[in-house]
């Protein structure tokens, strides 16, 4: 069974922030230049990466967003540690 806060999920949510981080950015970027067409597909291209590594991060791990938007598996799962921030 996958461990949280162990190396492999240490490297998955890794690679999970770095898209995030690009996503802000491109955000910010996006807030002040809308018409950029290459931004609007590199925003639309990490998001759709995102999902690809969030899905089955979430599948091992549990949830990484409360509220709906990630789901749990039974028992509920939100109060297992460590929590992605916390890693």
């Amino acid at each position: 069974m996958p461990v949280r806060g162990s190396e492999a999920y240490r490297a998955e949510l890794y690679e999970i922030q770095k898209v995030d981080f690009a996503l802000v950015e491109l955000t910010l970027y996006l807030d002040t230049h809308p018409g950029d067409i290459q931004a609007v597909q590199q925003f639309n291209q990490l998001a759709q990466r995102r999902r690809q590594l969030v899905y089955p991060f979430e599948m091992r791990y549990g949830p990484m967003l409360q509220f709906g938007l990630s789901f749990t598996r039974y028992p509920w799962q939100w109060n297992d540690e460590p929590w992605p921030w916390q890693v």
